[in-house]
């Protein structure tokens, strides 16, 4: 009996150790896969925040397109747009020197005559009085520009019998408002569009200005004469469409209108350094017109100045600049 209990007691004490390996094994295998899983979640810690640093470097601001053009020097004018019509330049009405019964009219509108032409004549014959008739002589050449009077019409020594015009020169007739009756100089150029000629302008400057006002319309009548050789397409009669020069600067930084940005009161622009940065800038303004405007202030020649995308922009904003 004690035999079979030493023979069991070495096995069991053989058991007991493969038991204490057992513990001891478990304890040191766990260990070691945490000890791996954390040096790998570590490693996976650092691989994501190196990740995300990598991204948020990533994040930088997209450079916005834009269009830039470069502030120059250059001669700015301000204009008022109004209308008018082309006459001829020496228009005269023919009268007759006594009154009667128009027997005879020798022109019809758009014939020429000379100085001196009878136009037409008037019997001054009452009943019971018989008088020979007498002429209506024109007192200029050129061109019929009307007929108020035909043939058996009764007029007076006061009754236009034609009216010519000499169409060799002619001027266009308009009338400027008062604000800018002081712009209103002779010799102050202007173009001058015609609606018979869409795309095309005349050029023109003021010959007479009227020395007052009128109370009614509040404006200032001005004649202007055609430079240069005079186009035969030009007719008298024509409508007229006159850009009066009212103001005009030399040699004065400008920028396209399209650049600029008005908030808050302010104007303002964006240029773009060596960089290709967005910088904005507060300028002052002076003459503009349909295209361009005068810099007083806030800008040099030379500026790159954005005409096109500036819309979206911030001071600091990068940009890509295209033609």
């Amino acid at each position: 009996m004690a035999a079979s209990i030493a023979a069991r007691i070495p096995g069991g004490a053989q058991q007991g150790a493969g038991q204490g390996q057992r513990p001891a094994g478990s304890i040191a295998l766990p260990g070691a896969g945490q000890g791996q899983r954390a040096a790998g979640g570590n490693a996976q810690g650092g691989q994501r925040q190196a990740g995300g640093a990598q991204a948020s470097g990533g994040s930088q601001r997209n450079a916005s397109v834009v269009r830039v053009t470069p502030v120059v020097l250059s001669t700015i004018e301000n204009s008022v747009v109004i209308n008018g019509d082309v006459l001829a330049v020496n228009q005269v009405s023919i009268f007759p020197t006594v009154a009667g019964k128009v027997t005879r009219a020798n022109y019809q509108v758009g014939d020429a005559i000379k100085q001196g032409a009878v136009v037409a004549m008037v019997d001054p014959s009452r009943p019971g009085q018989v008088y020979s008739e007498s002429p209506v002589v024109s007192t200029i050449g050129g061109t019929v520009l009307q007929t108020p009077v035909h043939k058996g019409d009764t007029v007076s020594a006061q009754t236009a019998v034609l009216v010519v015009g000499d169409l060799s020169t002619l001027m266009v007739e308009t009338f400027v408002p008062e604000r800018f009756s002081s712009a209103a100089q002779r010799g102050l150029k202007a173009q001058v569009s015609l609606a018979a000629f869409p795309g095309e302008t005349f050029e023109a400057a003021v010959q007479e200005v009227s020395p007052v006002l009128d109370p009614a319309s509040r404006t200032v009548r001005i004649r202007l004469g055609f430079t240069g050789q005079m186009d035969a397409r030009i007719k008298a009669g024509m409508y007229a469409t006159v850009s009066l020069v009212t103001n005009s600067r030399v040699n004065v930084p400008v920028i396209p209108r399209t650049s600029v940005i008005n908030t808050y009161g302010s104007w303002i622009v964006f240029t773009v350094d060596d960089r290709n940065i967005a910088v904005r800038k507060v300028i002052s303004l002076g003459l503009e017109n349909e295209n361009f405007v005068e810099v007083l202030d806030g800008l040099e020649a030379g500026d790159k100045v954005v005409s096109a995308g500036q819309n979206f922009l911030t001071d600091g904003d990068p940009v890509r600049i295209v033609e």
